[in-house]
C-alpha cells in the first residue's frame, strides 16, 4: 500500500490541475487573442502622428535644440508606447478586483471557504493561465508590430543585464497588478459596491502608471512624488528599463523598490481576506 501523498505533494498537483483547466478553457474560447492583440496597436498609429506634430512644432519654434522632450526622442516616445502596451498586457487585471466584490456579495465565496481551495491561490494560477493562453497567441501579432516598428528602437537591442531586468519588472509588475486589484476586491467584505473604488483607481492608474505618457514628461515636483508610487511598475517601469532611461547605477535600487511594493500588495491582500473571512456573514446565493 503506497504512502499518502504529502500535503505539499497534494497542493501542487491541485495547482497543476487548476492551471491546466484554466488554460484549456482559455484557449478553446479565447480564440479571438490575436485579432484583438492587433486592435489594441492601433491608437499608436495615432500617437505617432500626434507627437510627430509636436516634435514637429517644437523644431520649427526652436525651443528645444537637442530634441527631446523629458529626455525622450520622437523615435523613442514611439518605442515607448509599443513597450508599456506589452508592460499593461501583463500588468492589467480586468474584471479581478469586480469579480472578487460579486462572489462575496452574492456569497458564491462560501465555496472556497468549505473546499479545500485557497481563494487568492486559485484566482492567481487562473490569471496565470490567462496571460499564458494570452502570449502563445498573440506572441505573432505582437512580434509582427514589434518587427514593423523596429527602425523607431534607436538605441538598438539592450544589453543581457538589460533585458534579465525588464523581464524580472514585467513578472512583478504582473503580480503587483493582480495583488493591488486583488486587494481592493476584498474591500468587498465591508461594502456592498467598489465599482466606484475601482473606478478611481483605474482612473489614476491610467495617468500615473505611465500608460498614457512617460512619467519624465512631468513637472520635478510631481515626478519626484509620483516615482515612489507603486503604479509607475504597472507600465512606465519596464518601457525605461529597456530603453535604458533607468541609469545602472539606480536599476537595482528601482527593482528591490519593486519587490518592497509587491511584498506590501502580497501582505495587504492576505490579511485583508483573513479579516474579511471573519466577519463574513454568508448571505446570498
Amino acid at each position: 500500500m503506497s504512502p499518502a501523498p504529502s500535503q505539499l505533494q497534494w497542493k501542487i498537483s491541485s495547482w497543476v490541475m487548476i492551471f491546466r483547466t484554466a488554460l484549456e478553457e482559455r484557449l478553446v474560447y479565447r480564440g479571438d487573442f490575436a485579432l484583438g492583440t492587433l486592435m489594441r496597436f492601433l491608437p499608436i498609429v495615432t500617437q505617432i502622428f500626434l507627437w510627430f506634430a509636436v516634435f514637429d512644432a517644437i523644431e520649427r519654434k526652436g525651443d528645444n535644440t537637442d530634441g527631446t522632450i523629458g529626455g525622450f526622442s520622437f523615435q523613442e516616445i514611439v518605442a515607448y508606447y509599443l513597450l508599456t502596451m506589452l508592460g499593461r498586457a501583463f500588468s492589467s487585471m480586468p474584471g479581478l478586483a469586480s469579480g472578487i466584490a460579486k462572489q462575496i456579495r452574492e456569497g458564491e465565496i462560501k465555496r472556497y471557504l468549505i473546499q479545500p481551495i485557497d481563494l487568492i491561490g486559485f484566482l492567481l494560477i487562473n490569471r496565470i493561465a490567462h496571460k499564458f493562453a494570452y502570449y502563445v497567441i498573440a506572441a505573432g501579432p505582437f512580434a509582427l508590430v514589434f518587427f514593423l516598428c523596429r527602425h523607431y528602437f534607436i538605441s538598438g537591442w539592450p544589453s543581457l543585464t538589460t533585458l534579465f531586468a525588464f523581464t524580472l519588472s514585467l513578472v512583478m509588475g504582473f503580480l503587483i497588478g493582480f495583488f493591488l486589484e486583488a486587494s481592493i476586491g476584498m474591500i468587498g467584505f465591508w461594502f456592498l459596491e467598489v465599482s466606484s473604488l475601482l473606478f478611481v483607481y483605474m482612473l489614476f492608474s491610467f495617468f500615473l502608471s505611465g500608460h498614457m505618457f512617460p512619467l519624465s514628461l512631468l513637472p520635478d515636483s510631481i515626478e519626484y512624488f509620483v516615482t515612489f508610487l507603486p503604479l509607475k511598475y504597472l507600465a512606465y517601469f519596464p518601457a525605461a528599463i529597456f530603453l535604458g532611461k533607468i541609469p545602472q547605477e539606480e536599476l537595482l535600487f528601482e527593482l528591490a523598490l519593486e519587490a518592497i511594493w509587491l511584498l506590501f500588495f502580497i501582505a495587504l491582500c492576505r490579511v485583508a481576506y483573513s479579516r474579511g473571512v471573519k466577519r463574513y456573514s454568508g448571505y446570498g446565493g
